[in-house]
């Protein structure tokens, strides 16, 4: 079986050191090249061909965004941002990285005496191998869609009122989720719950960045607290985002679909908690994750939306939902922010619920 070719880009002679042994250590893997800057990784990009590329953030010369930048432009590969630091500085240009087309940010190995060493290194290794797989594309300036016509939408299928927003994403969210955050306004009416399948240590810089790119004041939710309209509460690491008795309830439950926080458990919770009057969106990841979840919501009277094959960088977790019929619609990703103004805009109409519309 043909082993899957690795490009190291990495600075540091000892970094480097280790994750060529780490590489050279999994049976998938090989290491097609191991270079200490973006410019040598750029010279020797297609000359050596690898399937996926390690990339440091902080680079002699050009950095981890910028070099993310030109190898989307030059040669689409898919990219394991792996970094050390959790600066804001560096924790910006990692976010930006993803924004650029990177797929995944991991924490990186910095020594073998670390107790989580070897996890460490097996979670690199199979996180390598997975986006290995991802089909990325050349990146370009995005086009605004023309205006569709979208078909009349109930507004809360007989309650007259939304009260939640649930947005659930993983490989390719980051941007995803600032082109939606950024296509809704300021006033928003409706609390906002995010799940995001990002490296624990990241997600406090993740929290921060969508503060920065959105209208939202976006933090990472605190149990106990009560959603307000307007804001944006992002599910902590290691525990399920749920609601009860109409505040956050952090779950360090089992882990659903291999995540744990999970976008089932939250859509699930806002099923049960608002039924008709939550709105579920299901992005961008590999796997499965929220699909089952977005059933349920479905089922309890809540409007579902799925981002449509034609923009979803992994198209594994919205497939899964529309292989459940879980989806009333699925969009395009810059449709998506218009269909949930529709939903929350004010009117006296009520309509059919999804099931009827053909959606």
């Amino acid at each position: 079986m043909r082993k899957i070719r690795v490009m190291i880009i990495e600075d540091s002679d000892v970094v480097r050191t280790l994750l060529e042994e780490i590489i050279r250590r999994d049976s998938r893997l090989e290491v097609a090249a191991s270079v200490r800057s973006a410019e040598e990784g750029l010279r020797l990009l297609r000359k050596t061909a690898p399937d996926v590329i390690s990339l440091d953030i902080r680079l002699p010369g050009m950095n981890g965004f910028q070099a993310t930048k030109r190898i989307m432009f030059e040669r689409p590969t898919p990219i394991v941002v792996v970094s050390a630091s959790v600066e804001k500085e560096d924790l910006k240009i990692s976010i930006n990285a993803l924004k650029a087309g990177a797929l995944a940010i991991m924490e990186k190995p910095v020594g073998t005496t670390r107790s989580d060493y070897h996890k460490l290194a097996d979670q690199i290794c199979t996180q390598l191998a997975i986006m290995s797989e991802v089909k990325v594309v050349r990146q370009r300036r995005a086009v605004a869609h023309a205006a569709a016509a979208r078909t009349p939408v109930p507004r809360g299928r007989g309650t007259g009122t939304f009260r939640m927003l649930g947005i659930v994403a993983s490989t390719g969210g980051p941007n995803a989720l600032e082109r939606i955050l950024g296509g809704l306004p300021a006033d928003f009416p409706l609390p906002i719950l995010i799940v995001q399948h990002i490296t624990a240590a990241f997600l406090e810089g993740f929290g921060a960045w969508l503060d920065d790119v959105s209208p939202f004041a976006a933090a990472i939710a605190r149990n106990g607290e009560t959603p307000a309209a307007g804001r944006v509460y992002l599910a902590p690491a290691d525990s399920h985002l749920k609601i009860r008795a109409g505040r956050i309830w952090l779950d360090p439950g089992p882990m659903i679909s291999n995540q744990r926080p999970s976008g089932t458990a939250l859509f699930e919770s806002l099923a049960k908690e608002f039924g008709p009057q939550a709105i579920g969106v299901l992005l961008t990841g590999m796997g499965d994750d929220g699909a089952e979840g977005l059933l349920t919501l479905q089922s309890a009277g809540g409007y579902t939306v799925a981002e449509d094959e034609s923009t979803a960088v992994v198209y594994g977790m919205p497939s899964a939902g529309v292989r459940l019929g879980a989806v009333c619609e699925s969009l395009p990703l810059n449709d998506i922010p218009g269909r949930i103004l529709d939903l929350t805009a004010e009117s006296e109409k009520n309509g059919e619920d999804c099931g009827q519309q053909g959606a």
